[in-house]
């Protein structure tokens, strides 16, 4: 068993790797938690026994008590992961990040550097590679069922009740507070495309906007926020009530830890989830594409876009030999052979845990990681470093209309 500290008891910290710890608390303890939110701090505290006198509500008097526990996981917003994560290095923790690292590159490469420096590992919350869905494939290709990948189409399917919960209402709705969307978002798919096909990226271009949620867009005569009377509840797919009512996605938890449906009620009409999404301060794009090259003329295209039913994730491999169909939402692969025109289906079984199994994948292998002092790494530092560029150099290349040179963009924020 290993323990913890913990830095952010948000849905990340507290509902995704807290849980983990309570459903396996022979592989993990935490000891001690650092949240500003009273009820989130009682709750994490709460359920994991954790004594007052450790429990903060900032980080600085967490890591000022010195090492007293094996590793430390940052789960603060964006903007606020670097600082906590380079002083629990310091002080010679294996630190668990979630991603992304920082949305400027300078302190993307810093952390990294820091890390290095520490002899401690890093270990960024990009969880595909840790699903079962993902980790199938990956094998399927290192096997050469489909000969060389010569080129890949990737669609990652937001979701209209997602986008309107994270990116537009939500704490990821601004990039000047948090990060552009495909930094946010998009980076775990930045990263996997760099894990499956096991090769650099060479050059980026990207197109996107904020299309929809715009003041321009709201309906004549509706309101500031869904429950003050908005006339066009029931024509609206993202009026508040009847998302977190149906709460497929489990958002309710976000909204109000008291999930009663008073206390959800009370919180859109006051918080920032019940406010209508053509009115919101939201500035991250709604839709995006990529195109990517890699070594060796390999290509890619990543599509992301808000506007789905469903929140998943496809794939189209085309090889030299064969080509891999995937649904990741349905947990279906399909692998076609052009020499036999065999077609293999495989359903992916997925453990519990959020991304599809994936969480927990991720925790599991954190705790190898932190057990083995770092013999056991899934995805290093450099790894996640250089996935956080790709969507860096594809965000500049949205705002300037320039195809990015990945090495030359590296090397000017390596400097």
């Amino acid at each position: 068993m290993i323990s913890a500290i913990l830095i952010g008891a948000g849905a990340r910290g507290m509902d995704a790797y807290g849980a983990y710890a309570l459903r396996h608390p022979e592989k993990l303890k935490f000891v001690a938690v650092a949240e500003p939110n009273e009820a989130r701090r009682s709750a994490m505290a709460a359920a994991h026994h954790i004594p007052p006198d450790r429990c903060f509500d900032d980080w600085k008097p967490l890591l000022a008590l010195g090492k007293i526990a094996d590793s430390c996981l940052v789960c603060t917003q964006d903007r606020f992961h670097v600082e906590p994560a380079e002083a629990a290095l310091k002080l010679g923790y294996h630190v668990l990040c979630e991603k992304p690292m920082h949305p400027e590159a300078e302190a993307c490469v810093a952390l990294v550097e820091a890390a290095k420096a520490s002899g401690k590992t890093l270990t960024i919350c990009h969880v595909l590679r840790y699903s079962p869905f993902f980790t199938q494939i990956k094998k399927l290709l290192d096997e050469g069922r489909i000969g060389q990948a010569v080129s890949v189409q990737h669609i990652e399917s937001v979701g209209f009740f997602h986008q309107a919960h994270s990116f537009v209402r939500g704490n990821w709705r601004s990039s000047r507070e948090s990060s552009p969307m495909i930094l946010q978002k998009s980076c775990h798919d930045m990263d996997i495309l760099l894990w499956l096909l096991g090769k650099h990226c060479l050059q980026v271009s990207s197109f996107g906007s904020l299309t929809h949620f715009t003041p321009e867009n709201a309906p004549a005569g509706g309101t500031e926020r869904c429950l003050d009377g908005c006339p066009h509840t029931a024509t609206c797919p993202y009026y508040c009530a009847r998302l977190y009512e149906e709460d497929a996605a489990g958002f309710r938890r976000v909204v109000s830890l008291d999930d009663s449906p008073e206390a959800v009620t009370q919180a859109l009409k006051t918080g920032p989830y019940g406010r209508c999404v053509y009115r919101c301060d939201n500035d991250v794009v709604d839709h995006q594409v990529v195109n990517l090259l890699f070594e060796g003329g390999v290509t890619a295209s990543f599509t992301m876009c808000a506007f789905t039913q469903r929140c998943t994730r496809i794939l189209n491999i085309m090889g030299t030999m064969g080509q891999i169909q995937a649904d990741m939402g349905k947990n279906q692969i399909v692998v076609s052979d052009f020499l036999t025109g065999n077609r293999e289906e495989i359903t992916v079984r997925i453990p519990r845990g959020g991304h599809s199994g994936s969480d927990t994948g991720l925790m599991e292998g954190f705790v190898r990681t932190v057990e083995s002092n770092g013999a056991y790494q899934v995805s290093s530092a450099e790894d996640s470093l250089e996935s956080h560029l790709m969507a860096l150099a594809a965000e500049e290349s949205r705002l300037t209309g320039q195809t990015v040179d990945l090495l030359a963009f590296r090397e000017k924020y390596a400097e």
